[in-house]
């Protein structure tokens, strides 16, 4: 199947345009003039359903398919519900992966996770560190539901000439991200719990773990940016890595966040919650080396999230 031209007629599939990196997707490509964008909630098309799938993309025909729906969470519910974040993950990725081969789909990118890699991979992360250790043991089931996609992906490429690619976004925050306290990454979290100390006028606020693990962070908008870039530049199907090539650890994170939303309290660490990796930064010189690099820093990027937090509450993602 040969890739064709993508100019500003091409039918896009966003699968997962209400989350993270679906609604940045979207929000990018029309920013760009792609108005030819096909989108469904879950209501509509439930991605588990490989019939419906399959009906959908038959009927729909797009030309480009963009995989960004997931079941996705922070430690805790990575921990604490495994079964869904394996299950619900390789239903959506075979259903979609398979319907757009069958359906004709001339592209599709799959989005997988920084979390695919070893526990102890080497910093940055290559690309080629893929399957040479161990899993952080607190998300391995969405990082195996990850891995199982890009093989997907792969096998189609060398099997029957399919142009899938995978990109490996670093960790991602921004509009629409999720700051339920139980569920969500570590930055919505701590910008929520910032805030609403700051409201209650609270003197401390208690952070998981010891806050000397380092992480990545990468604004959705930049990430949704880079997905565009790879659909119109890339066709091997060997994985990619997308991020902000910098790290920053939890600790100061934290600092920045309360600087931010200007809360003046204590940062109190809960030494027994896991701290999960102890570092973990994306090797991103493949993806600099096509000509992409982000726009958008982590100070602005914060500020950014917090005014769409302060516009749309719990309730606007």
């Amino acid at each position: 199947m040969q890739p064709q031209m993508i100019d500003k007629s091409t039918k896009f599939f966003v699968a997962g345009h209400r989350g993270l990196v679906g609604s940045a997707l979207v929000r990018n490509l029309n920013q760009n003039g792609f108005s030819n964008l096909i989108t469904r909630t879950r209501a509509e098309l439930d991605l588990r359903d490989a019939t419906a799938v399959h009906d959908f993309l038959t009927n729909a025909r797009p030309e480009v398919v963009m995989l960004a729906a997931a079941t996705v969470g922070g430690i805790k519910a990575n921990n604490d519900f495994p079964v869904e974040f394996l299950l619900d993950n390789l239903q959506i990725q075979n259903n979609v992966i398979s319907a757009s081969y069958e359906s004709g789909v001339a592209k599709l990118l799959f989005l997988g996770s920084s979390c695919i890699y070893p526990k102890f991979a080497p910093q940055p992360i290559p690309e080629s560190a893929l399957l040479t250790g161990s899993l952080e043991p607190t998300n391995e089931a969405y990082a195996i539901a990850k891995i199982t996609g890009i093989k997907l992906c792969q096998a189609y490429v060398r099997q029957h000439g399919a142009n899938f690619i995978s990109a490996m976004p670093t960790n991602l925050y921004g509009p629409h991200d999720n700051f339920d306290l139980v569920s969500s990454h570590v930055l919505p979290a701590l910008l929520r719990k910032a805030h609403e100390a700051k409201v209650r006028g609270e003197e401390k606020i208690i952070v998981w773990g010891s806050g000397l693990s380092r992480r990545e962070f990468l604004h959705v908008d930049d990430v949704a940016d880079a997905c565009l870039f790879l659909v119109q530049n890339y066709d091997s199907p060997e994985i990619i890595n997308i991020g902000s090539g910098e790290d920053i650890s939890i600790l100061e994170l934290a600092a920045l966040i309360c600087d931010v939303v200007d809360y003046r309290g204590v940062l109190e660490w809960d030494r027994s919650k896991p701290d999960g990796t102890p570092r973990k930064l994306l090797d991103v010189s493949r993806l600099q080396q096509l000509g992409w690099k982000p726009r958008i820093s982590l100070r602005k990027g914060i500020a950014h999230t917090y005014e769409w937090f302060l516009a749309n509450g719990l309730n606007g993602g």
